[in-house]
C-alpha cells in the first residue's frame, strides 16, 4: 500500500437518537468467536483465549464488541469452518444484533472467509489479519510502518485464490488487507511482488541508518538492558518508571510497537541503555515474526534481558512459555543473562501475595515488584547493577574475508567500535566483556 493511498474506512453503524439529537454512531459493531477444536494444539484454556481475543479487538480503535463466545467444534468444516447448525444460529444472531464485523480468533482459510462472509453478510477478520490491523494502526516510526506493510503484503499474497471476483462483496477488514478478483489474480500478484521489492529497498536504507546509530552507541560502551515479555505485561510502565520517559503505557494489548531506547543511571552510578520492545503474543503471525526481527535486534545484542511477566494474570505461566519460545526462535543465546520480573504485584490477591513473594525470594534471578507503585524496584536495580558490573576490555581482531559470520556476530551485538577494510581482511576494534569474548571464541 503506497503511503499516499488512503486506508479503508471502518464500517459504520447506524444513526442513533441520543439526548434528543440524531448522531451518527461511529463504532463498528463486532463479535468475537473463539473456535475450540480438538485438533487445536494450545496450552491455554479456551475461555482465556477468548478473553485475549476480546482484548485484541479492544486494541483497535472504533470497535464495539457486542458479544463474544467460545464455539465448540468437534471438527472444523473445510468450506465454512462451522457446521450448518452453528452457521444458521450465528446468522440469526448477527442479523438481530446488526453486527458489522466478525472476528474469528484462529486461522480462517480464504475459501472459509469468502463463504462465511457470503452466508452472514458481514466482513470477517481472522486472528492474523486483526493483529496486522492493530500493528498498522500503531506503527509510528518509518521502519515500523514499512515492516507492517511488508508483513501485510506477505499475508495478502497468500490470500490470492481464484475464489474471488470483483463483483462480489469486498472481503476482510478495514481496507488494509484487501481482496482480489479472479481476473485480477496474476496482475495483483505481480503488483504485490513489485511493492515488496520496493519496500525491502526502503527498509535496507532504514536499517543502515539504525546500524549507524548502534555503532555510535558502541563507541560509548554502555550495557544494553532489554525489556521483553508478553503483550500488556507492563513493560512500558516499567520503562517509564525507570527512565522518566513518556512512552504510551495503557492497559491494552500492543500499546507499544516501535522500539524505544533511553539511558538510565543505576543507583550505583553505572549507566545502561534500556530498550522497550513490542510485546509478544501466542500464535504471533509468521509474517510479523520475520518482519519485526530487525526491531528486536537490540534484544539479540543485549547484555541483560528482563523478562517482564504479569504475575497477576491467570495464565502467566503459559505466557512465559510463549515468550521463551519466541526468544529461542529469534536466536537469542541461551547464555545471555535473564532476570524474571514478576510485575503487577499490586494486582495480586492479598491472600496469595506473601506466598508469591516467598517463592520469588527462593528463586535465583526472580524479582517481584509493581512498576505502577514502585514497590520492589530498588532490589531489581541493585541486581541489574551487580549483573552488569563486568570489566570490559578492548581488542583488535584481524578477520579474513572468509570469516563473515564472525564479523556479523560482532555487529549484531554492537561490540565493534571501529572497523577498517584491508586487502585480505577486516581489522576490527571490539570492546567486550570476558563472557562475550568467550562466546565469540566458541563460535
Amino acid at each position: 500500500m503506497d503511503e499516499d493511498e488512503p486506508a479503508g474506512d471502518l464500517p459504520r453503524g447506524k444513526a442513533r437518537h441520543v439526548g434528543g439529537h440524531d448522531t451518527a454512531e461511529q463504532l463498528t459493531r463486532a463479535i468475537v468467536l473463539h473456535p475450540d477444536t480438538k485438533a487445536r494444539q494450545t496450552r491455554r484454556l479456551p475461555e482465556h483465549g477468548l478473553a485475549e481475543a476480546v482484548s485484541l479487538a479492544g486494541a483497535l480503535p472504533g470497535l464495539n464488541v457486542v458479544w463474544a463466545e467460545v464455539v465448540r467444534l468437534p471438527k472444523a468444516q473445510p468450506g465454512t469452518l462451522f457446521g450448518s447448525g452453528k452457521l444458521a444460529e450465528m446468522s440469526a444472531r448477527i442479523k438481530a444484533d446488526e453486527i458489522d464485523l466478525v472476528l474469528v480468533d484462529g486461522v480462517v482459510s480464504p475459501v472459509q472467509q469468502r463463504n462465511l462472509e457470503k452466508e452472514w453478510g458481514v466482513k470477517l477478520l481472522d486472528r492474523t489479519s486483526l493483529i496486522l490491523e492493530i500493528f498498522a494502526d500503531r506503527a509510528r516510526t518509518r521502519e515500523g510502518v514499512l515492516q507492517v506493510e511488508l508483513a501485510a503484503l506477505s499475508y495478502q499474497r497468500s490470500r490470492l485464490v481464484r475464489a474471488w471476483t470483483h463483483l462480489e462483496r469486498q472481503r476482510g477488514g478495514f481496507g488494509f488487507v484487501g481482496g482480489p478478483g479472479e481476473t485480477q489474480i496474476e496482475s495483483d500478484r505481480r503488483a504485490i511482488d513489485d511493492q515488496v521489492v520496493k519496500l525491502k529497498r526502503q527498509l535496507e536504507q532504514v536499517v543502515k541508518t539504525r546500524e549507524l546509530h548502534r555503532a555510535s552507541r558502541a563507541k560509548v560502551p554502555f550495557p544494553i538492558v532489554a525489556l521483553v515479555g508478553y503483550t500488556n505485561a507492563g513493560k512500558s510502565t516499567l520503562f517509564n518508571r525507570l527512565t522518566g520517559a513518556d512512552v504510551l503505557a495503557k492497559d491494552m494489548l500492543f500499546a507499544t510497537l516501535d522500539p524505544t531506547m533511553r539511558g538510565v543511571t543505576l543507583p550505583s552510578g553505572q549507566k545502561v541503555i534500556l530498550s522497550d520492545t513490542v510485546g509478544f503474543i501466542s500464535d504471533l503471525p509468521t509474517q510479523l515474526v520475520a518482519a519485526f526481527r530487525a526491531t528486536l535486534e537490540e534484544v539479540l545484542s543485549a547484555d541483560l534481558i528482563l523478562h517482564v511477566r504479569d504475575i497477576s494474570h491467570p495464565e502467566t505461566g503459559e505466557q512465559a512459555a510463549d515468550v521463551a519460545e519466541i526468544l529461542s526462535s529469534l536466536g537469542v543465546a541461551a547464555e545471555t543473562p535473564q532476570f524474571e520480573v514478576w510485575n503487577k504485584l499490586d494486582l495480586v490477591d492479598p491472600a496469595a501475595r506473601e506466598a508469591l513473594l516467598a517463592q520469588a525470594a527462593q528463586r535465583r534471578g526472580v524479582y517481584a515488584l509493581s512498576a505502577l507503585t514502585g514497590e520492589g524496584l530498588d532490589t531489581l536495580l541493585a541486581a541489574v547493577g551487580k549483573a552488569l558490573d563486568e570489566e570490559r576490555s578492548t581488542a583488535v581482531l584481524q578477520l579474513p574475508f572468509s570469516e563473515g559470520r564472525r564479523r556479523a556476530w560482532l555487529h549484531e551485538r554492537g561490540l565493534i567500535t571501529e572497523e577498517r577494510e584491508g586487502d585480505e581482511a577486516w581489522s576490527v576494534t571490539v570492546r567486550w566483556t570476558a563472557r562475550q569474548e568467550a562466546r565469540y571464541r566458541a563460535l
